[in-house]
C-alpha cells in the first residue's frame, strides 16, 4: 500500500513550555486507509493535525503527505487535503454558499463569479447535492451570523469535501450534529472513500466511530503508546468471554476442565478466550446448554481500558 502520509520523529515543543506536546513520534497512514487519531484532552492530537495540515510549524522531524513534504512544500499539500477543524474557521460577515464558493475557488476548481446562479452547473450541482445529504439546503444562502453551530458545522463539512480530496483530515467531525446527521454524514465520508480512494484522518470523542477504521493509534502525552487494528488492540487489552450454562453445571464444568480451558463461575460460567475462536470452543462441548452468550468488546472498551492502564503507569 503506498503511504499517503508519513510521519518521522515529529517533535513539537511550544514557547517557554518545558516539555513537548508532540514527542517523537512516528507513523504512516496509506493510501485510502480510514485511520484514526484517538487521546485524551491535551495529548498531541490537536497539535499533530495542525502541524498535518499545515496551520502549525514543527519544531523537527519530517512530514509528508501525498509525498510533499509539509513546510517545503504547503500550497501542493494544501491542495490535496480537505479539513474539518474541531473551532469553526467560517466567515460570519458571508452567506453559507458564499464560503463554499470561496473556497472552492481558492483551490482553484472554479473561476469566481458574483452570485451562485453565474457559477457552473457542475459546482451548482455539486454544492446542492452535499447540502441535500447534511440537511442544509434551506439555510444555504443565508448568512453565518444566523445560522445555530450545528448548521455551522454542517457546512464546514461541505466545505471541505467540496474539492473531493485526497486526504480529509476529519478533527471532531460530528461534534453538535444530531444522531441522524452523524449517520448521514459517515455515509457519504464511506461512499466517498470508496468512490475516489479517499484517505481519512480522523479524531473523535465518539469512540463508536472509529470502531471500523483500519488503523487505530493511541496518543499518550505527547507519545504513540499504540497503533494497530481495532482487533489487535482489542485482543492486546480485554478478554473475550463465552458466557454459558446448563442444567448439569458439574458437567459443564468437568467438560471444561478436560478441554484445557479456563473458566469462573459467578452466577454463570464464564470462559475467557483469545487464542481459540468462539466458534473453536463451542464445538467441543458435548454438555446441553441452557444459556449461551459471545461477549465482543468494543473500540470503545479497549480504549477506556487504554486510559486505565496508562493512568496505572502501565504499558500496551
Amino acid at each position: 500500500m503506498n503511504k499517503v502520509i508519513t510521519v518521522q520523529n515529529l517533535i513539537k515543543r511550544y514557547k517557554g513550555a518545558e516539555k513537548s506536546a508532540v514527542d517523537d513520534i512516528s507513523f504512516s497512514v496509506g493510501e485510502g486507509e480510514f485511520f484514526a487519531f484517538l487521546g485524551e484532552n491535551g495529548a498531541g492530537k490537536t497539535t499533530t493535525i495542525s502541524i498535518l495540515t499545515t496551520t502549525l510549524s514543527k519544531t523537527s522531524g519530517e512530514v509528508k503527505i501525498a509525498g510533499f513534504d509539509i513546510e517545503k512544500e504547503a500550497r501542493k499539500v494544501r491542495e490535496k487535503v480537505g479539513i474539518i477543524f474541531q473551532q469553526p474557521s467560517l466567515d460570519p460577515q458571508l452567506t453559507a454558499e458564499q464560503n463554499i464558493r470561496f473556497h472552492a475557488c481558492l483551490y482553484g476548481m472554479y473561476g469566481y463569479r458574483p452570485a451562485f446562479k453565474f457559477m457552473p452547473a457542475a459546482y451548482r450541482n455539486r454544492v446542492m447535492e452535499l447540502a441535500e445529504i447534511v440537511g442544509i439546503q434551506d439555510a444555504l444562502f443565508k448568512p453565518i451570523k444566523k445560522l445555530s453551530g450545528g448548521m455551522q458545522r454542517k457546512l464546514e463539512i461541505i466545505r471541505s469535501l467540496i474539492h473531493t480530496p485526497k486526504v480529509l483530515f476529519l478533527d471532531e467531525p460530528t461534534q453538535g450534529l444530531d444522531a441522524v446527521s452523524r449517520r448521514s454524514l459517515w455515509e457519504y465520508i464511506n461512499e466517498t472513500r470508496e468512490k475516489y480512494g479517499t484517505t481519512i484522518f480522523l479524531t473523535t470523542h465518539y469512540i463508536d466511530e472509529a470502531e471500523n477504521v483500519d488503523t487505530v493509534c493511541l496518543i499518550n502525552k505527547g507519545k504513540i503508546s499504540a497503533c494497530c487494528s481495532p482487533t489487535e488492540l482489542k485482543l492486546n487489552l480485554l478478554r473475550h468471554e463465552l458466557i454459558m450454562d446448563a442444567e448439569d453445571r458439574t458437567a459443564l464444568t468437568n467438560e471444561l476442565s478436560s478441554l484445557g480451558l479456563p473458566f469462573t463461575v459467578n452466577g454463570r460460567i464464564v470462559v475467557p478466550y483469545k487464542e481459540k475462536s468462539a466458534q473453536e470452543i463451542i464445538s467441543k462441548i458435548q454438555t446441553k446448554l441452557t444459556v449461551l452468550k459471545i461477549y465482543e468488546p468494543t473500540l470503545e472498551d479497549a480504549y477506556i481500558e487504554f486510559l486505565t492502564k496508562q493512568k496505572g503507569g502501565a504499558h500496551v
